[in-house]
């Protein structure tokens, strides 16, 4: 089994923050490129609402910096042991955008946490990992956040 390309794909959650070590070491012991990748949640594509454009676009704008300062900082210890790591943001919906990108960089692995959500909020939110795991081409890990 080869592994050259893995992503892990990033909300900042706590989830992520749990399964991040697994994407890192992996990455590590399979010599392989990790790609960071955080999908902006585009609202008006995820709902079909119609969001005014204008005020749509400056929001994203303005917080495509934070973002991208987040994305950076995130694993930075880890990163430093890593000889290719890529960073991506993307907006959209973020199951569809995970899947499409890993398709279109012939990802082998995703490491991916999970919220845990039940009830009402996993009926309105969905589940991100559970759409994940169901249609990727590739195997996923996924990682439980677990409470302490």
């Amino acid at each position: 089994m080869q592994i050259k390309n893995i992503l892990f794909p990033t909300d900042f959650s706590e989830g992520a923050l749990q399964a991040m070590p697994y994407a890192f070491e992996m990455a590590k012991n399979y010599k392989a490129r990790l790609h960071l990748l955080h999908v902006m949640y585009d609202i008006a594509k995820a709902t079909g609402l119609s969001v005014p454009r204008p005020s749509a676009e400056v929001l994203y704008d303005e917080l495509e910096p934070s973002v991208r300062n987040e994305l950076e900082k995130f694993g930075l210890e880890m990163k430093k042991e890593l000889e290719d790591v890529q960073s991506t943001i993307i907006r959209g919906v973020p199951y569809e955008e995970i899947l499409k990108f890993a398709r279109e960089k012939e990802i082998d692995l995703i490491v991916i946490g999970t919220h845990g959500r039940k009830g009402l909020d996993r009926i309105l939110f969905g589940s991100t990992a559970e759409r994940v795991v169901r249609h990727a081409l590739c195997p996923v890990l996924t990682v439980r956040v677990v409470l302490k």
